[in-house]
């Protein structure tokens, strides 16, 4: 603990009751952790959350670096990235909401359809290009960093990590429970398409919920 105080963190049992409050606080993440892993099995689900926090670990390296700063303060640089993401959100939402869901009426073979490296690019590209996410460590990190600190970049750097890992534990936990406890769901043809539509709904809200943010 005498490590973290060096390098000029404080309250750090405050930070991580409220880290672990805010990853456990149910959201978008979950639910696209959730849905994968009643579509592909837990794998889908471990890669699914390994996505999600390789997308936050890119935006605590930014924080670290002061590119989040420069983002939230640059409108134009705050508006490219928001329509890239909306854009990009929007059209894989779609593809899922249109996409042929095939007619029989048999087991659906683990959703094999679907990659788990395109799972893990869809979780990561979601949180890289939210500029909400790049804003929400640029708030919460700070608050626990002295303005003094000798190594601010390592402190925001120790906080933004601890973060991501208590969140991927429980992403894991969430996706290995969810995919526990759907083994009849995923031998539905009519509930795996109405679960690949709502996956496509939630990327398409994520993203006109970016493309109508606005820097604060």
């Amino acid at each position: 603990m005498r490590g973290l105080f060096r390098v000029g963190i404080h309250d750090f049992g405050l930070f991580f009751v409220s880290a672990l409050l805010l990853n456990i606080a149910p959201g978008p993440d979950t639910a696209y952790v959730a849905g994968r892993s009643v579509q592909l099995g837990w794998r889908g689900g471990v890669a699914a959350a390994l996505g999600i926090s390789t997308g936050c670990l890119a935006h605590v390296l930014a924080v670290a670096v002061g590119l989040s700063a420069l983002l939230v303060a640059s409108a134009t640089a705050f508006t490219a990235v928001k329509w890239l993401g909306a854009v990009y959100l929007c059209y894989v939402g779609l593809t899922m909401l249109f996409s042929r869901q095939p007619n029989s009426t048999g087991p659906v073979r683990d959703g094999r359809a679907v990659s788990l490296s395109r799972v893990f690019w869809q979780g990561a590209l979601t949180d890289v290009l939210n500029p909400k996410v790049a804003m929400f460590f640029l708030a919460f990190l700070p608050q626990f960093v002295d303005a003094d600190a000798p190594h601010k970049p390592l402190a925001f750097l120790m906080l933004g990590l601890i973060f991501i890992f208590n969140g991927t534990l429980w992403c894991l936990g969430v996706a290995i429970v969810t995919a526990r406890a759907a083994g009849r769901v995923r031998n539905s043809s009519r509930a795996m398409a109405l679960i690949n539509r709502s996956l496509g709904a939630l990327f398409v809200y994520l993203g006109v919920r970016i493309a109508f943010s606005h820097a604060k």
